[in-house]
């Protein structure tokens, strides 16, 4: 593994082409470059600074303009002296894995400045993949030296779900409409939010964009806080107004400082750890079981059995669990990986 160690190395070092590779090697399913993406995490995150980094998801219908507010504000935060990475998690084929949103020409100042980086993240079609390799991903990136990490999610699906369960802050972009402009936004991802903007307010837009504004606020307070110390806060936005854009910045560093403050950023990430150790197991679990001697033969014979009448899945399974538990408890320690 000695690859792997100069990798870890380069990628500590701030090395762009190293931070790719790494994501790419987190980001495969092939057993080999798993098990190497696995060492190489083991040896870079004893070096990250989990305290100073910040992790902001970004979500919104298509066309709402999170690519235009993510470039004003990665702008801005690229200024204020931070380093900015961005993973947009692209709906990609579900045959082939491409990205059809990912284009770093969406946003050209940030792909132009060497202080920010862009990666497109393919969901490939899995929202468990979704979150185990974009959550690895900005681990590197934060092992990179990047302190501030947007995920840019496009909202369709379950994948704000994803997003807000591995980000600190979770931001709900909204288009500006009319009539029935708020029916369209589920209950379940504005409870999630921890701020709500509503974009595109210039011109035409702006009454539009201002009604709905009131609109949301209105909506937030029938809404119970997720934290503690921070209630949710409705914002409006243009590309054209860099003082929005300074508000918005101003409104995540304060998210930062408050709930960094408060304990509330250090419970957040230990309730999101505990999910994802969780899901992470059942779903290695669930990968690996096939290969456990006897399994697959039982699998099998109880699937004749269901389907003559003699069994059901529910009591198979329920035999299959027990069987694999007794092989696990007759099984040699592994201990501390």
């Amino acid at each position: 593994m000695a690859d792997v160690r100069l990798l870890s190395r380069a990628i500590l070092a701030g090395e762009r082409a190293a931070l790719s590779r790494g994501i790419s090697l987190v980001e495969s399913r092939l057993t080999t470059q798993r098990e190497a993406a696995r060492m190489l995490l083991k040896h870079v995150l004893p070096q990250r600074s989990a305290s100073a980094s910040l992790r902001i998801g970004v979500s919104g219908p298509p066309g709402t303009g999170k690519s235009t507010l993510i470039e004003a504000l990665g702008g801005v935060l690229l200024d204020r002296g931070h380093r900015l990475a961005v993973l947009a998690i692209d709906p990609s084929s579900h045959r082939t894995g491409g990205s059809v949103m990912g284009d770093k020409t969406r946003m050209p100042r940030l792909a132009a400045d060497r202080r920010a980086y862009i990666r497109p993240s393919p969901s490939q079609g899995t929202l468990g993949g979704v979150a185990r390799r974009t959550e690895e991903a900005a681990l590197l990136c934060e092992c990179g030296g990047y302190d501030r990490v947007i995920v840019e999610t496009v909202g369709v699906g379950q994948s704000e779900v994803a997003v807000a369960g591995m980000t600190d802050m979770f931001v709900l972009l909204v288009p500006p409409s009319s009539g029935d402009g708020l029916q369209g936004i589920k209950r379940g991802i504005m409870e999630m939010a921890d701020a709500v903007i509503v974009t595109k307010c210039d011109g035409q837009l702006e009454p539009a964009a201002l009604s709905v504004a009131r609109d949301l606020r209105a909506a937030l307070k029938l809404f119970r806080p997720r934290l503690r110390s921070w209630r949710p806060s409705v914002m409006t936005s243009s590309s054209f107004d860099r003082e929005s854009t300074l508000k918005v910045a101003d409104l995540i560093e304060e998210f930062h400082a408050t709930t960094k403050a408060s304990g509330d950023l250090v419970r957040r990430r230990e309730e999101q750890a505990l999910r994802a150790i969780w899901d992470h197991a059942c779903a290695e679990v669930l990968e690996r079981l096939p290969s456990i001697h006897g399994v697959d033969e039982l699998v099998r014979r109880y699937a004749r059995e269901s389907a003559t009448g003699d069994t059901s899945p529910s009591l198979a399974a329920d035999a299959i669990a027990s069987y694999v538990l007794r092989s696990a408890s007759h099984a040699p320690d592994v201990g501390q990986s």
